[in-house]
């Protein structure tokens, strides 16, 4: 499937732009249509006893982010601008998940929980897992000038790890080498089902090589992350519900566990 339709959620964060510079170039390689859509908590403004929404500071933050998303955007084929004009969390990810539904691809950005108040932290969890679309984590450290040139797919045969693998290809074709690991209990099923999801991806023209691990003393997520750092992979492929299946994981547990501990980009499917 190409990408021609891309969402990117923006906030008042200082990760804001790294999140947008991502989405306008992703627009402009695959000559997508690029959609911001804002949300972020906020305080009514309280005119005697009754809450006034929104308020000016909530009024004046989207007018602020807008500027800047008018200005990156400046030159695409296409692109839109959408304020969900909520401010509480239940709200806020309704909204966005709703929203989320319509694109191709989503872009979002990792919550750092030790000081980021401006979203639920359990967003991208909500849209990975409600939406019926593929989302694009960024962390909320670091820069990442080289992403899917090198990506590390973790693979265990499931239906959500197999739409993660083909809801990345249009982001990894032409990458040097895409890594297959398998993390299943079943070393010999393992390697074979990781051969034949090598066969999708060689379809593609994808050259890829294939690992099949058994995890024994520590968690299966940790052990994720320490093989994309070995490898240096520079982007995460896995099913939302990826745990399904893997052992010493429950199902749900693993795409919480990397959406907070990540430090590379992640590409989840459910």
């Amino acid at each position: 499937m190409a990408l021609k339709n891309l969402m990117v959620h923006l906030d008042a964060g200082e990760r804001t732009a790294v999140r947008l510079d991502l989405a306008v170039e992703f627009a402009r390689r695959h000559q997508a249509r690029l959609t911001g859509v804002f949300g972020q908590r906020a305080t009514a403004e309280m005119v005697g006893v009754v809450p006034t929404w929104p308020s000016k500071e909530y009024t004046e933050t989207v007018a602020t982010v807008k500027t800047k998303f008018d200005q990156a955007t400046a030159g695409l084929p296409a692109c839109e601008w959408i304020d969900v004009n909520r401010g509480g969390d239940a709200e806020l990810l309704h909204q966005i998940t709703y929203y989320a539904r319509f694109f191709d691809l989503v872009i979002l950005g990792q919550i750092d929980e030790k000081s980021d108040s401006l979203v639920p932290p359990e967003l991208a969890e909500e849209v990975a897992t409600h939406s019926g679309r593929p989302i694009f984590v960024m962390p909320y450290v670091g820069e990442f000038r080289s992403i899917a040139q090198r990506p590390l797919i973790a693979w265990n045969n499931s239906a959500e790890a197999a739409h993660a693998l083909n809801d990345a290809l249009p982001l990894i074709e032409g990458c040097r080498e895409a890594i297959l690991l398998s993390l299943d209990p079943h070393r010999e099923e393992a390697k074979a089902s990781c051969a034949m999801a090598a066969s999708q991806l060689a379809s593609h023209g994808i050259a890829s090589k294939t690992e099949a691990f058994v995890v024994e003393d520590i968690g299966v997520m940790d052990m994720l992350l320490n093989r994309a750092t070995d490898l240096g992979a520079d982007l995460l492929v896995m099913g939302a519900h990826g745990p399904s299946g893997f052992p010493h994981a429950s199902r749900g547990a693993g795409t919480r566990h990397i959406l907070g501990h990540m430090t590379l980009p992640v590409l989840m499917s459910s």
